[in-house]
C-alpha cells in the first residue's frame, strides 16, 4: 500500500505539538536557531530528549553532529520568533533573543524552559536525522502559555 505524502503530512498535522527553537553556535561562535516541533522526551534516567532534522535542511551540517546545543520550549508570545527562525536563510540569532548557556549554546530569552544538551546519538530516520540529546542543565524561564502548532498553524490554549 502506498501512502500519499501530502495526506500523511496533513494527517500528522492533526497531532498538536509544542514549538521549540534548537540553538547552536557554529565553529566561529556565531549563534544560530532553527524552529522545530519534533521535540520529545525519551528518558528520565538518564535524562534524554530527542528532536529530528530534515536531511535536506540548509543548516543540516551545522546541526547534524553538533556536540552541544539547547532546546527552548516557546511561549504563546513567541510566535514571531518561531516564524523568523523557520524561514530559509534566517537562522543567525539576533543578539536580543539569547544569552549563552553553560554548555556554550544559546539560551532563548523568555522561553518557557531551555534544555542544555549534549549529543548522545544521531540516528538515520528516513528523510530526517534523529538527534538524541542528554540534558545537562534545565534553565527555567517565563511563566506563560505554550506556543502550539496544529493543522498547519499556531494555536493557543483556550
Amino acid at each position: 500500500m502506498s501512502i500519499d505524502p501530502r495526506a500523511l503530512r496533513d494527517s500528522l498535522g492533526l497531532f498538536g505539538t509544542g514549538v521549540c527553537l534548537v540553538s547552536v553556535r557554529d565553529a566561529g561562535g556565531v549563534p544560530h536557531a532553527i524552529t522545530v516541533n519534533s521535540f520529545a522526551s525519551v528518558s528520565l534516567d538518564p535524562p534524554l530528549v530527542l528532536w529530528s532534522l530534515q536531511n535536506n535542511s540548509e543548516v543540516y551540517s551545522l546541526y547534524s553532529d553538533a556536540p552541544e546545543y539547547a532546546i527552548a520550549v516557546l511561549s504563546s508570545e513567541q510566535a514571531t520568533l518561531s516564524s523568523l527562525y523557520a524561514t530559509k536563510g534566517e537562522h543567525v540569532l539576533d543578539d536580543a533573543h539569547y544569552d549563552i548557556g553553560e554548555n556554550g549554546a544559546p539560551i532563548i530569552r523568555d522561553a518557557l524552559v531551555n534544555f542544555e544538551c549534549s549529543l548522545e546519538q544521531a540516528l538515520p530516520g528516513g528523510d530526517h536525522r534523529i538527534l538524541l540529546g542528554r540534558v545537562s542543565r534545565i534553565v527555567p524561564g517565563k511563566a506563560a502559555l505554550p506556543l502550539l502548532f496544529y493543522s498547519g498553524g499556531y494555536r493557543q490554549l483556550a
